[in-house]
């Protein structure tokens, strides 16, 4: 090794020489954004080693953090999901529950409010066919059931009793294109509810003349002896001019809510057609002001101008048959009617003397007549007659 150093001596002097100068220049040279080259030949020089060392570091920590802090980490996080899972079976349940008491408390208070007496039952079966509009409840013929029977809910009819075994029965579905039942509107226009098998039906025969509007709703009419008078049975949702009858869509208002709970019409009592649907709900009228009622309690005279015009009028005519003396409503022999043209006229007191005329003789404070007093002087008779 001395040897070597010995023979490339000169050599070697001179190259620590440049390698001394190339150093003393990069500390006092600059590059063109005023940064000393000595530090940039540094940083190059180190920063491929500092990745290498900063890429194993983060492995070893990451090595470190996943497979030895969090070895159990991966078992609780399935038994978190576990464990939701399970609320969520549990909250849908409850839902579900509470639905169902929903509806059984509805169709108590039908029960109790409807005429007709019904038999409460479940839906549990559908039809195997695709378009199947048959379903199987829960009742049957060892509790009453029988063909023909109607099957409606609170909101509305949802099918007949097409078939009654000892323990279920099948119900087919107003949507069914077999179905059929009478139906009429609040204005008395009848016709035929019809199934199509898709979620509207139809009305048929009804005239062209017959008034029927969109959102109207129609009940059952009882002309086909199976659904009692007064079920609601849908919404009319079109209304299209045809002859000589009308083409009416009904969207039936009792499959709104599904396939649950529904009502066997054991016995049919038939019912007037309400006023209003009954989903309507009553208008709340504020009191009237403390002016207003003050005003309204002071009575209104024939005269005043209180009330409506129908009002002032009935006291007009009122006023007018008491000072004719006649009694409105008496049609005896003998009664005259009024004298209608003295309306608005001045009506003179029939008690009340004439200007300028003597007052009559039984009255209170006239004078005494001068006959009658001469004859009670000569000893005559009190009531005036002469002898």
């Amino acid at each position: 090794m001395e040897s070597l150093l010995n023979r490339y001596r000169n050599i070697t002097v001179l190259l620590l020489v440049i390698m001394a100068q190339l150093v003393l220049l990069a500390v006092s040279a600059k590059n063109d954004q005023d940064v000393r080259m000595i530090r940039v030949w540094t940083v190059t020089a180190v920063t491929p080693v500092a990745r290498v060392v900063e890429g194993i570091r983060g492995g070893g920590s990451g090595f470190l953090h996943n497979y030895v802090m969090l070895h159990d980490t991966n078992a609780e996080n399935k038994k978190l999901r576990s464990e939701v899972d399970k609320l969520r079976l549990e909250n849908t349940f409850l839902k579900n529950e509470l639905s169902t008491a929903d509806r059984a408390k509805a169709l108590q208070v039908f029960q109790a409010h409807t005429p007709s007496k019904t038999l409460a039952a479940s839906i549990i079966g559908i039809g195997a066919g695709s378009n199947s509009k048959v379903v199987l409840v829960d009742r049957g013929t060892v509790n009453g059931v029988q063909r023909g029977m109607a099957v409606v809910t609170p909101d509305g009819i949802e099918g007949k009793v097409v078939a009654a075994y000892p323990t279920a029965s099948h119900v087919q579905l107003i949507t069914d294109p077999d179905f059929a039942a009478g139906v009429m509107t609040k204005s008395g226009a009848r016709g035929t509810l019809k199934g199509q098998g898709t979620p509207q039906c139809r009305i048929d025969y009804v005239a062209f003349e017959e008034k029927v509007e969109v959102g109207e709703v129609v009940y059952t009419s009882g002309d086909d002896r199976i659904f009692p008078r007064g079920f609601v049975a849908g919404i009319i949702k079109a209304v299209r001019p045809g002859q000589p009858f009308k083409e009416i869509f009904v969207e039936p208002t009792g499959l709104q809510r599904g396939l649950e709970d529904v009502l066997i019409i054991v016995e049919g009592v038939h019912q007037e057609i309400p006023e209003a649907p009954s989903g309507m709900q009553p208008l709340y009228i504020a009191p009237a002001p403390p002016g207003g009622a003050a005003n309204s309690a002071q009575p209104a005279t024939p005269g005043s101008s209180a009330g409506t015009e129908a009002d002032r009028l009935q006291s007009a005519y009122k006023a007018l048959g008491q000072a004719q003396g006649h009694t409105f409503g008496d049609n005896s022999v003998g009664q005259k009617p009024p004298d209608y043209t003295k309306i608005g006229q001045p009506v003179a007191n029939p008690a009340a003397p004439a200007p300028g005329s003597p007052p009559p003789k039984n009255a209170p404070n006239a004078p005494p007549d001068p006959a009658r007093r001469s004859n009670q002087a000569a000893g005559g008779p009190p009531g005036g007659q002469i002898r």
